[in-house]
């Protein structure tokens, strides 16, 4: 499989992780899961014998209308909480193998949909914004686009910061809700290598 290379000839992809079928459940499970290993899961609240306040019963059992006992019961203002939420993990397991089979999977689904494109560098050595800006109409990409350089300079990072919806990363810090999320993914050949050897 052959994909052009904005710049220079065109390459050969690996049909390995550049031509798999798209699988939805293991995309839908892994993206599920990244997500929510990065929730914090500390909401807390107090239930009815952690609220602080005395047990003792309010009024009188009869001629005082409805019958109460303490006043730390659900139903009174400032009391507890009937079902109180308690800090928890959400983490899920998701195991080597079926990450790299989910990463394969939307790298796939991005070729076949024309949402990747490939270039020999991206030529920014000077952190000015309206350089990335100029870039990206060259490369036409628009919405929510990811950069994936490896071994950018700063001068690209910096550049890039200030552009709305514009996200760059290394092979390393590529994670599945990006990619997905992404209207264009634009990466070097030089990061293509280092994904085929790291998914192949």
């Amino acid at each position: 499989m052959e994909l052009n290379v904005i710049g220079a000839k065109p390459v050969t992809l690996s049909e390995t992780v550049f031509g798999e079928e798209f699988r939805e459940g293991l995309v839908h499970q892994v993206v599920v899961a990244y997500r929510n290993a990065g929730r914090a899961g500390t909401k807390a609240q107090k239930t009815r014998s952690e609220v602080n306040g005395t047990t003792k019963k309010s009024k009188k059992q009869k001629g005082g209308g409805a019958r109460h006992g303490a006043l730390t019961a659900p139903i009174f203002v400032g009391g507890g909480v009937t079902f109180a939420a308690k800090p928890r993990s959400f983490a899920q397991k998701v195991n080597r193998k079926m990450f790299r089979g989910a990463m394969i999977s939307i790298l796939s689904e991005l070729n076949r949909q024309g949402r990747l494109t490939l270039v020999e560098g991206f030529g920014i050595d000077q952190p000015k914004t309206r350089l990335m800006v100029g870039k990206l109409d060259e490369l036409k990409a628009s919405g929510r686009v990811v950069l994936v350089a490896e071994n950018a300079p700063e001068a690209l990072f910096l550049a890039a910061r200030n552009v709305p919806y514009l996200h760059v990363v290394d092979v390393a810090a590529l994670d599945p809700v990006s990619l997905v999320a992404a209207d264009k993914v634009v990466m070097t050949t030089e990061s293509l290598k280092r994904i085929e050897e790291w998914l192949a």
